[in-house]
């Protein structure tokens, strides 16, 4: 008993440790993607989040999620620092898609209401103590493994609700059509998402929630190698997809395909088979593909790609846990409406509630000039000539 406890604990441990790679795997993708005049922001930003959430979720929201500190199974504090992980990804999926046009107070304070309130309900309602048991609202049932829906839908919904408040890039759409703003630096988009990538092995295989059986530790690899297999897959349709479409490879692109088949199988790796998985991500990464243009076309200016990668295909990744019969689709879908509704319209409120105090989005001046100057005061790359 004593040992099993033990390993449970380490294993757990190990498991937090490879989600908060993704602290610096999200900071250095949105820091490669966005203009060299935003990338401090983009960076204290991203700091912030993790320090921000981590804390507002160990005063208020973890026991709004789960009701009590539980140290049945392991170490109480183990348990605690793996849920704790995850609340910032939800932040982290908004604050990228609506990069260099944000000002880092009025999105700290957001994070606040989203650590301590909006997702420690979503948890409570799927993971957790579950408020709503046995009431026509009760989606417990609904099948997601470590978050396709939980985190990363619910990240993407408060994304859009940010969006639709506060509008896009100033130039980004004009006239004569769409702008293309390139990324500044793709090494540290390649950093980033292969830090991501890693992270998720933590982030799916730590959701097993146990190692110390033969059972559980079989478990465990095969929920890391679906994992591993919807990303790859992900990124080889795009690269595909996008030597014939353009006749170019864009590893951008590739990587946010790669990056969509992993929120995809992030709801069902451990109850899909291989075939499955790799047919979940992907239609992943073909998703990723066409809701990018997609969403450029509704003139919804993300500059990372994050509705289409955490809310297209955390939306996907539930309904194909239903489709492929290894859960409940009425649950599945169920789930995904009541959860979007509650998270989309709950975020409008208090971005739009936060916003009439504190603006979220900088002036226009600041706006030309860069955040790293007129919100951090301290430029990225001091030496090289802006780009507006």
């Amino acid at each position: 008993m004593d040992m099993a406890w033990v390993l449970d604990t380490l294993f757990t441990l190990f498991s937090f440790t490879l989600i908060i790679l993704m602290v610096p795997g999200f900071a250095m993708l949105e820091a490669g993607l966005v203009r060299t005049k935003n990338v401090t922001a983009v960076l204290t930003i991203n700091t912030m989040i993790y320090i921000v959430a981590s804390l507002t979720f160990f005063f208020i929201g973890y026991k709004l999620a789960f009701g009590g500190w539980d140290g049945s199974s392991m170490s109480k504090y183990a348990a605690f620092l793996f849920q704790m992980a995850f609340v910032g990804k939800t932040v982290n999926i908004m604050s990228g898609g609506v990069s260099e046009r944000t000002r880092v107070i009025p999105l700290s304070i957001f994070t606040i209401f989203m650590a301590g309130f909006i997702y420690p309900l979503v948890v409570n309602l799927t993971w957790g103590a579950d408020l709503l048991k046995d009431t026509i609202f009760d989606i417990s049932n609904m099948h997601d493994l470590a978050g396709s829906t939980v985190i990363h839908s619910t990240g993407g919904w408060a994304l859009l609700a940010a969006i639709l408040i506060i509008g896009s890039r100033k130039g980004k759409y004009t006239k004569r059509g769409i702008k293309v703003i390139p990324a500044s630096n793709i090494p540290l988009v390649v950093l980033g998402a292969l830090l991501l990538w890693i992270g998720w092995f933590g982030f799916n295989g730590g959701s097993v929630g146990s190692i110390s059986s033969k059972n559980a530790a079989d478990t465990v690899a095969f929920v890391v190698m679906n994992t591993n297999n919807a990303g790859l897959v992900g990124g080889l349709i795009v690269f595909i997809l996008s030597y014939l479409t353009y006749k170019k490879f864009d590893i951008t692109m590739v990587l946010n395909g790669a990056l969509g088949g992993l929120v995809a199988i992030t709801a069902g790796a451990d109850v899909l088979t291989p075939v499955e998985s790799l047919t979940v991500g992907l239609i992943g990464g073909i998703l990723v593909f066409y809701a990018v243009p997609f969403f450029d076309k509704l003139k919804l200016d993300d500059p990372v790609g994050a509705l289409s990668v955490h809310l297209v295909n955390g939306i996907w990744g539930t309904l194909a846990v239903g489709l492929f019969g290894k859960a409940d689709l009425f649950s599945q879908i169920k789930g995904i409406i009541e959860i979007g509704i509650f998270t989309f319209v709950i975020s409008y409120i208090i971005i739009f509630i936060i916003n009439k105090f504190i603006p979220f989005r900088a002036e226009e001046e600041e706006e030309i000039e860069g955040l790293d100057v007129t919100e951090c005061g301290i430029e990225a790359y001091p030496e090289f000539k802006r780009t507006f």
